[in-house]
């Protein structure tokens, strides 16, 4: 099937879509759930396809990105359950004015319409992206990356047995076949088809999006998130946080990529960094950090020298980039000049010094004395996300059902004429 045809499809979808009561909604986001675990060995035989096709051409962190296992589709599927416990975002009285004259004025929400997502190579996208429209009354419309496509298509065959199974049209979702340019270009200029594009992958996918889409798009973004070591660190929690943020999962757009640390601490907290990045990781045959230090950092400990691209880099891998600063004003003004405005995070236990970092810098998650790999739909209480957006308008940070709804204005009168 043709992009166009799909568009065409989602189109007559958003007819139906937006008049799904609460319960039906939960009823289908169940047994997708359940067709989703029940295809796990075909999921899993596709994603091992898609494994095999890019062994050698993205790295072993990318690798584990792509892969899935039967524990990850588990959770693919308590992600689409969590969703369905959550309260009905659409038709919400979001406020009312009763004029003198009687006549009514309520603002309510509404879905989007067409919902299209553009992303990469994280197969688990798909089930999160389909669960959130769904409850918000949206169609979607999928593009996955050419490294995902087997895993992805045989998610989506899934979700849709659970549609049939309740009833329920198979166009609220569909995959896009086509993964060359074309079909992304398309869906970017589908006015009158699509309501609202969401991008989520690397900075060029983003870039290309927000530069040629004719259609209403939110900016996801890129993670260079930054972690701050002030001198008023508690420094046993610093490298704790920094450690987390850094290599729990690298690969992943909260993943911190960037460490600012106070020069009145630099000699103290340095070596400890080392220590639990570097050095024990290798000692139990983990991969080491490798820290590309700047030039105050490399007169402190071994590592690699930096170069200016390096604090412009979402790295996505084990590489972390380290700078020392002279104060705070600095540290603030460096995440202002190279931050996505995804996350950043301050270690400290001078309180006034937390209040003047997460009120001078404009991203759109702060944190003081915790991890930014909390950006996150479910972590957020979301039951999963979106995307993360990185502008000011309509949504902001890990973009739930709430995002996922516009708003109309109703206005019930008793003959009232002006």
């Amino acid at each position: 099937m043709t992009t166009q045809q799909i568009m065409q499809n989602a189109k007559e979808a958003k007819k139906s879509a937006i008049l799904l009561t609460e319960e039906k909604k939960n009823q289908a986001l169940t047994a997708m759930a359940s067709a989703l675990v029940l295809d796990t060995e075909t999921i899993l035989s596709e994603n091992k396809k898609d494994i095999e096709n890019a062994r050698g051409k993205i790295s072993d962190v990318m690798i584990d990105r792509l892969s899935l296992s039967s524990d990850r589709i588990k959770a693919m599927a308590n992600g689409i359950i969590a969703v369905a416990q959550l309260p009905d975002p659409c038709s919400v009285v979001l406020s009312e004015y009763i004029r003198e004259d009687g006549l009514e004025i309520r603002k309510k929400s509404v879905p989007m319409g067409v919902v299209a997502i553009i992303y990469e190579s994280r197969p688990n996208v798909t089930s999160d992206a389909v669960a959130l429209c769904l409850k918000s009354g949206n169609v979607c419309i999928l593009r996955g990356g050419k490294e995902a496509y087997n895993s992805s298509k045989a998610i989506v065959n899934a979700l849709r047995k659970g549609l049939r199974a309740s009833g329920l049209s198979e166009d609220l979702v569909s995959l896009v076949d086509d993964i060359t340019r074309q079909s992304a270009t398309d869906l970017m200029t589908g006015v009158g088809y699509i309501d609202l594009l969401i991008p989520r992958g690397g900075a060029g996918l983003i870039k290309a999006c927000t530069e040629n889409a004719k259609v209403p798009c939110i900016e996801t973004g890129t993670g260079i998130c930054h972690i701050y070591i002030d001198k008023d660190a508690d420094i046993e929690k610093a490298v704790k946080i920094l450690y987390n943020a850094k290599t729990s999962r690298p690969s992943v757009c909260n993943a911190c990529e960037v460490c600012l640390i106070h020069k009145d601490i630099a000699e103290e907290v340095l070596p400890r960094i080392k220590k639990a990045l570097v050095d024990e990781r290798r000692n139990r045959g983990e991969i080491p950090v490798e820290l590309r230090l700047c030039d105050k950092a490399a007169k402190v400990i071994d590592g690699t020298k930096s170069n200016d691209k390096d604090f412009d880099t979402e790295f996505l891998d084990y590489i972390l980039a380290v700078k020392v600063v002279d104060s705070l004003d600095e540290a603030i003004d460096h995440i202002s000049i190279h931050s996505t405005r995804h996350s950043e995070a301050i270690i400290t236990e001078n309180s006034d010094a937390a209040e003047l970092f997460t009120r001078s810098i404009d991203s759109s998650s702060l944190y003081i004395n915790a991890s930014t790999r909390f950006t996150d739909g479910g972590e957020f209480g979301l039951g999963c996300e979106m995307g993360i957006s990185t502008q000011r308008l309509h949504a902001r940070g890990p973009m739930g059902l709430r995002e996922l709804t516009t708003y109309k204005y109703v206005i019930t009168g008793d003959g009232h004429i002006r």
